[in-house]
């Protein structure tokens, strides 16, 4: 999805054409280390205080790996473009590294850098083939994409369990140390989510980060300019992927089961609704929306049949009076947005 009419400025010092579209005209680059540094520390410390409850530690835990999830989607978002078939990034991640753990007892962290080197290589060979593409042709495709990964993985046999998946996962553990209960774990996913944002942020503080907005801010100007629009694009599906893989391995790892369901069309529109309610165009924006949306399947449990008419709700409410998600409240309020 390529953004509205936009107004151009170049960075002089970069030599990379920066843009402004009407929606993030207030945004800022990436803001302050010293500001964003304490913020997030405190943020994923919060937990901590709950620590004597079990279903509210559960909550962070799903919480800090949807940062890492929507992050990657975010990264993709940033180029113009708005993938259907995340959760199918995050299924190969996480059945690739339970088989490497459950087949081939291969250690925690060796089994995550399969998954997450797995859901690159096809991300690599899937956005040579559909990155030509824009609008609603990416979407389609991704969504065909995200279908037939889930059906692979369901006709998978014994390698990947079928429709009963795989179940008995060993705990992760790193350095001889076991993360086997909910505290532990969270402290695993919390590091794992503040480095995610971390990486994320100094990225747009440099031009590869500045040539990815130009590409979604204005595709003809940044070609123009001499930014390849594929390579970005590529480059963004790619690691974006990346994070969707390592979310789904460390899914795995966490709930001991991991089946082709847990991957259907359903994770990916959830992911995209938290990216537009929090604020695609902002760092903050997939933390706001994983903080927001990961908690209400758990909380209205009991209203199950109506979560879909919620979320639909919530995000058409969010589209006509909210366009820059969350995030925008603060722009709007302090003239500025943490992009």
């Amino acid at each position: 999805m390529n953004a509205s009419p936009a107004t151009h400025s170049r960075n002089e010092s970069q030599g990379v054409p920066t843009t402004t579209s009407q929606p993030t005209k207030n945004a800022i680059k990436g803001g302050r280390w010293s500001t964003w540094i304490p913020g997030l520390l405190v943020l994923f410390a919060l937990p901590l205080l709950l620590a004597g409850n079990p279903f509210y530690i559960h909550l962070a835990v799903l919480i800090c790996l949807n940062i890492i999830f929507v992050n990657g989607l975010a990264l993709i978002n940033r180029t113009g473009q708005l993938s259907f078939c995340h959760a199918a990034f995050m299924g190969m991640g996480a059945f690739v590294a339970v088989i490497c753990t459950t087949r081939f007892h291969t250690p925690f962290f060796i089994s995550v850098i399969a998954g997450v080197i797995a859901s690159m290589l096809i991300a690599f060979l899937l956005g040579a083939v559909i990155l030509r593409l824009q609008g609603v042709y990416f979407v389609l495709v991704t969504f065909c994409f995200g279908e037939l990964t889930r059906l692979v993985l369901l006709e998978g046999g014994d390698l990947t369990g079928g429709a009963n998946g795989i179940a008995n996962i060993p705990p992760a553990s790193l350095f001889g140390f076991t993360f086997d209960s909910k505290l532990s774990f969270y402290c695993l996913a919390a590091v794992c989510a503040f480095l995610s944002v971390v990486l994320l942020i100094a990225l747009f503080k440099t031009p590869k980060g500045n040539s990815l907005d130009a590409v979604g801010d204005n595709p003809d100007l940044a070609e123009a300019s001499g930014i390849s629009i594929q390579g970005s694009q590529m480059f963004a599906f790619v690691l974006g992927s990346a994070f969707a893989g390592f979310a789904g391995a460390l899914l795995a790892h966490y709930l001991g089961f991991v089946s082709p369901e847990s991957f259907n069309q359903h994770i990916s529109v959830a992911a995209i609704i938290m990216l537009v309610i929090g604020g695609r165009g902002s760092v903050l924006g997939p933390i706001l929306g994983a903080l927001i949306m990961t908690p209400l399947p758990e909380l209205f449990r009991s209203a199950i049949e109506t979560q879909n008419i919620m979320y639909g709700i919530t995000l058409i409410l969010v589209l006509k009076f909210l366009p820059m998600g969350l995030v925008g409240i603060g722009a709007k309020r302090f003239g500025k947005g943490g992009k």
